[in-house]
């Protein structure tokens, strides 16, 4: 399809390839990018010419490191409402992928990060070069890993291992991953076309609507789980997007220092709860003492009157 921007979208012998093509991001995705794959996934479930559909990262660096954190700072913690928008996005690929009532590859050709990691989750089978690298980050970087891997981790590699992953954020290797079942084969990164393609003919000679209802009933307990969660995981994420902990999270990240989790800490124990989740950079009208204004706003939200000058945007960096 040309009129992708984000990714590629091929198909021959049967084989649906869909590419994540941000490599300068390490195939981070923004949200136009997961419109793109709901597209492309759904466009494969569709085409009766495509038996198996394949889910790659452009390059040899990274599968896909997850969402575009740069985004994120810039755009959902100063707009937390839109990072709703954002996660029915992001649902909308997973569920494009689950539901596409065929089977799906995961070629992992580098890191599979966060978000990468949950689409590898949401893939049936994987494949992975031996460079490849598994991680999730979210309680490092002021999020919560709840778009698969909360929901998912368990069920394939193990409840002790899942929160191992998920409260650590240890990098897994490719043959560890091999070990705990989050991959089904890890080859030298020259052979994995060759991999993925033995793989993805063996399940091209199977009858479709057969593979169909089975990959239907092998998703009970994952689609159990995810329609019990994932709604919720928006809203909470949404709301949690304005607060402390993702701002400091993702701007650290996008300024390349590191984050002042210890400090936050810190906060907690000794300002209370409302200066660590909103810091202290709120401002009170000085005509009817509306209390909590963030920053940003020049006028009181309650009486209308304008404020005194304040900073643009919060002053995280202290965090």
């Amino acid at each position: 399809m040309s009129d992708f921007t984000d990714i590629g979208y091929v198909t021959r012998d049967w084989v649906a390839t869909v590419t994540i093509r941000r490599p300068k991001a390490h195939n981070a995705y923004t949200s136009h990018t997961l419109t793109e794959l709901a597209t492309a996934f759904r466009l494969a479930a569709e085409d009766d010419g495509v038996a198996v559909i394949v889910l790659t990262g452009d390059g040899e660096k990274a599968f896909c490191t997850g969402g575009d954190v740069k985004e994120y700072a810039e755009t959902y913690t100063k707009r937390p409402h839109e990072y709703w928008k954002y996660m029915n996005r992001f649902a909308d690929t997973i569920e494009a992928i689950t539901q596409s009532g065929k089977p799906t590859i995961a070629r992992v050709n580098g890191m599979a990060v966060g978000g990468g990691n949950e689409l590898n989750l949401a893939c049936d089978l994987t494949i992975a070069a031996d460079h490849a690298r598994f991680r999730q980050v979210g309680v490092q970087v002021g999020s919560v890993a709840a778009g698969g891997a909360t929901q998912w981790l368990a069920l394939t590699i193990g409840e002790k291992r899942a929160r191992q992953m998920l409260m650590t954020c240890e990098w897994v290797d490719a043959k560890t991953a091999l070990e705990w079942g989050l991959v089904n084969e890890v080859v030298p990164a020259a052979e994995l076309d060759a991999a993925v393609a033995r793989l993805a003919a063996k399940l091209v000679d199977t009858f479709p609507e057969c593979m169909r209802y089975t990959k239907a009933q092998a998703n009970f307990l994952k689609d159990f789980v995810w329609s019990s969660t994932v709604a919720h995981a928006k809203d909470w994420l949404s709301v949690h997007f304005g607060a402390l902990e993702p701002y400091e999270g993702m701007s650290a990240f996008a300024q390349k220092r590191t984050a002042g989790r210890v400090t936050l800490r810190e906060r907690a124990r000794d300002g209370g709860s409302s200066e660590y989740l909103w810091g202290p950079y709120v401002s009170t009208c000085p005509a009817c003492g509306a209390e909590g204004l963030p920053a940003s706003f020049t006028h009181c939200g309650r009486c209308g009157r304008a404020l005194a000058a304040v900073p643009a945007e919060p002053d995280h960096a202290r965090a």
